[in-house]
């Protein structure tokens, strides 16, 4: 789809410094994206909704300390192993 922006001169400008006329549209594609996805982020932060569920975390059943030390044991076992100790 094209759209029509108008865009300060000087923003224009520096835009084409850093990737020339040719590369505008791709490189205002990309900002807008990144745009998206932040904003999207923030309001996922400002939801009164909670985003982690503890429930789908059973492995944190024993709580995150517990979980942590499993993992650092895991990986000092594969360490020897791969070390033939």
């Amino acid at each position: 789809m094209r759209t029509h922006v108008v865009l300060p001169g000087d923003l224009v400008a520096a835009i084409d410094h850093l990737v020339g006329k040719r590369g505008r549209s791709s490189f205002l594609k990309q900002a807008a994206w990144e745009e998206v996805k932040r904003q999207r982020l923030l309001r996922l932060l400002e939801s009164p909704e909670p985003i982690w569920k503890v429930e789908d975390h059973p492995e944190l059943g024993d709580g995150a300390g517990a979980w942590i030390e499993g993992m650092r044991a895991e990986d000092e076992k594969l360490d020897r192993q791969r070390n033939g100790r």
